[in-house]
């Protein structure tokens, strides 16, 4: 559809201003193969009316997870959102305030960060946090790209259980940076291997806990091989509410930890936006990327928030910036702020053991059906199915029933054939009993199906 306001007439007089015959003449340095082909398969243009119509039309065919049982994980969790969450984060002073660049005029702004920053660093138990990064897998970029500052060491690792699209995202960034990448097979238990890793030219050893099969992680034989050799530890956490019942990856000897704050800071939203949490020990500030804020008094010793560290090329020389990131996630640092406070420290500790109990007692059930194997380790929301076949065409088959039974190894590894047969289910408070029963029953009819009836 077109919705461009000139008409034939406007575009005329514009290229005779320029002297270009036409619009291809301003397109003649793009190569042909990647230009798009000159057919769209989209309509005319339409009334506004019309245009609402089409488009509602185009949102009724997606299916939001809240519209039946929904088992989704992998990295973007659903949990219920408060709805005065909503309302606040609404409220003018908040969602029309823009980045802070005469930061001490909004100080209800700086304060909003403040308590962000203390939750975060609470929640992952380091001393600093920043405000906040654009989300967990770029917030693991910048922090591999800051052990390389700190350490002077150009190679780093990743773990076989991080996220496979965080990993690809560090590789990205880290592209051009004359930094050596090497990233191991997904393996659900592949500590040992990472600890026989561990060398004097390694700058971070990168590890998410729980890791993308669901599992927990005792980071602390990793974080002793990593001191021994100058090494830094850097923890992922892709579910942050697991932070409210296990020991936080800085207690446990994590150097930064990184972490993606979507699941306690609104829906899923259909992939965005996110918000990152970064935070490290108190002796690496001056090497963190983003922006941190502070409390300090006036003049009169009144209380007050301020800008304490902003290290991005607009505000210091360029060759002293630790990150070129310009903003942060400022509404959803806040909302995610907000859902923490309404929480509260006790609220956090239930509602994370509510999501672990259900999840056991959803993994139990399911692991008794014929030819599935739970994948074994302590988890902690989310698991790790072996089903007898393929785990794709299953989740397609409980899909067409209204079903998102989660996510097939096949999505998240296409390479690695052995891992096809995986399917990744995550349980949170949001899921009933009867979506349980659903997806227990919808499992084993499918895979009742896939062996001629022999699992019914």
């Amino acid at each position: 559809m077109r919705y461009l306001p000139l008409t034939e007439a406007d575009r005329a007089a514009m290229l005779d201003t320029i002297g270009a015959g036409s619009l291809d003449d301003l397109f003649v340095d793009v190569p042909e193969a990647a230009r798009r082909p000159p057919a769209f398969n989209l309509p005319d243009h339409q009334g506004e009316l019309a245009v609402e119509r089409t488009f509602a039309a185009f949102a009724r065919a997606n299916r939001a997870a809240g519209d039946g049982p929904c088992f989704l994980g992998g990295g973007a969790y659903r949990h219920h959102v408060p709805a005065s969450l909503d309302y606040l984060i609404q409220r003018g002073e908040f969602l029309t305030a823009y980045t802070p660049y005469q930061p001490e005029i909004a100080q209800g702004t700086l304060q909003v960060l403040f308590e962000f920053q203390t939750q975060v660093a609470l929640l992952t138990g380091l001393e600093v946090a920043n405000a906040s990064m654009y989300d967990g897998a770029t917030a693991c970029a910048e922090a591999c790209a800051m052990a390389c500052r700190v350490t002077r060491r150009k190679r780093v690792l990743l773990s076989g259980g991080l996220h496979p699209q965080w990993a690809e995202v560090v590789r990205t960034f880290l592209a051009h940076a004359d930094v050596t990448v090497e990233d191991l097979p997904p393996d659900p238990l592949d500590m040992e291997d990472l600890i026989g890793r561990i060398g004097a030219d390694l700058a971070c050893v990168v590890v998410q806990n729980p890791d993308v099969f669901g599992h927990l992680k005792d980071l602390s034989p990793l974080a002793s091989a990593c001191r021994e050799d100058g090494v830094l530890l850097v923890a992922a956490v892709a579910e942050p509410l697991s932070l409210g019942l296990i020991t936080p990856p800085g207690e446990m000897g994590a150097d930064i930890v990184v972490a993606e704050g979507q699941s306690l800071a609104g829906p899923l939203s259909f992939g965005g936006p996110g918000v990152g949490l970064f935070a490290a020990r108190q002796k690496f500030l001056r090497n963190m990327p983003g922006r941190l804020c502070g409390e300090t008094v006036d003049a009169d010793g009144r209380r007050g928030f301020v800008l304490t560290l902003s290290t991005r090329e607009q505000h210091i020389r360029r060759e002293k910036a630790t990150s070129n990131i310009c903003t942060n996630s400022g509404l959803i640092a806040l909302a995610f702020s907000i859902h923490m406070s309404l929480l509260g420290e006790s609220g956090l500790t239930e509602l994370a053991r509510l999501n672990h109990a259900l999840a056991v007692e959803t993994a139990r059930r399911l692991e008794k059906l014929p030819g599935v194997k739970l994948l074994p380790g302590a988890f902690f929301n989310e698991f790790a199915l072996k089903l007898p076949c393929d785990a794709e065409p299953v989740v397609e088959a409980l899909a067409e029933k209204g079903i998102l039974a989660g996510i097939p190894g096949r999505r998240l590894w296409p390479t690695y054939d052995e891992l096809h047969d995986v399917l990744l289910i995550a349980v949170t408070e949001t899921t009933t009993e009867a979506d349980r029963d659903a997806l227990v029953e919808g499992l084993a009819a499918a895979l009742g199906e896939h062996n001629g009836g022999a699992g019914q």
